[in-house]
């Protein structure tokens, strides 16, 4: 009982209604403040009073700014991710879908930056990249849109069916155990994250230093594979809880789709690109199917 109201205290402290908000009021304040720093440091290399970082990438164009903000707006999401959890498994899958459109999106700012306006548009490779992420980000805006309608009908369904397991308490205790072990990842990842980051704006290309395409790979290549671990371990879980074809289908079409966003931060370009999409119709469709079995079953 003891180590049940001990849990319960650090469940509380680190993933309560209350945490959230503080957590969102310092990550925005943080990415306020270090979008002011980035711009003024741009600033200062253009009117030449700063001379070392004026070969960065990051550091030739105002517009590059806006992909600092939106890197500690990506660390709120995932500890949303972690959030959502044990309180709703589609909610936590969109989440993830979330990330990574959120992922594309930063990435525009950042192409937009060093676009070559020519009429050889489609043959210049940054150019055709960041046509591939404008079209992608669209795409995968609209199919966010009609997962969580699917998500809201699995609620619906959900509170329709009268079968209640006895397990479902207990599945729900190991879901906010995991929760719990993954913020302290979170941080240290993050942490390691920021190092690397910071590391990479201070030195130049010419220097030895890990590019900033690596860089965000060292966070979220890492934590989708522990996503993905994660996804596992609920699965197996699950079957305690539930043998039923249709959710089991489910879960195990989440891992896939999961598995294909963290395939896609191993490769470039068009790839890269539709990866991410097949992931995203992947998940929708699955959840879709699953609703009207689900459906079904009920009527």
């Amino acid at each position: 009982m003891k180590g049940k109201n001990t849990f319960d205290k650090l469940y509380k402290v680190l993933l309560s209604e209350r945490t959230k908000e503080r957590s969102e009021k310092i990550i925005l304040s943080v990415a306020i403040l270090s979008f002011i720093v980035h711009l003024l440091i741009i600033y200062l290399v253009d009117f030449g009073m700063v001379e070392k970082f004026s070969d960065s990438e990051l550091l030739q164009n105002p517009i590059a700014a806006i992909y600092t903000p939106f890197s500690f707006i990506l660390i709120y999401e995932v500890y949303l991710l972690i959030y959502y959890l044990p309180r709703s498994f589609t909610t936590y899958i969109g989440k993830q879908y979330e990330i990574i459109t959120l992922i594309i999106i930063r990435r525009l700012f950042k192409d937009l930056s060093k676009l070559e306006l020519s009429s050889d548009w489609f043959r210049i490779k940054g150019d055709l990249q960041f046509t591939y992420d404008l079209v992608a980000s669209i795409l995968l805006f609209y199919l966010l849109y009609m997962f969580y309608m699917q998500s809201k009908k699995a609620s619906e369904l959900k509170k329709d069916d009268q079968e209640l397991s006895v397990n479902i308490n207990q599945f729900i205790n190991l879901k906010k155990w995991i929760a719990v072990f993954l913020v302290p990842i979170l941080l240290m990842v993050a942490v390691y994250t920021l190092f690397f980051w910071t590391f990479g704006t201070v030195y130049t290309n010419n220097q030895p230093t890990i590019s900033f395409k690596n860089i965000n790979n060292i966070f979220f290549d890492e934590f989708f594979n522990i996503l993905i671990i994660t996804d596992v371990i609920l699965l197996l879980f699950s079957f305690f809880y539930t043998d039923k074809f249709h959710k089991v289908i489910r879960n195990s079409g989440f891992i896939i789709s999961t598995i294909l966003i963290r395939l896609s931060f191993s490769v470039e370009g068009s790839v890269n690109t539709i990866l991410i999409i097949s992931a995203v119709i992947f998940g929708l469709l699955i959840l879709t199917i699953h609703n009207k079995y689900e459906k079904n079953l009920i009527n």
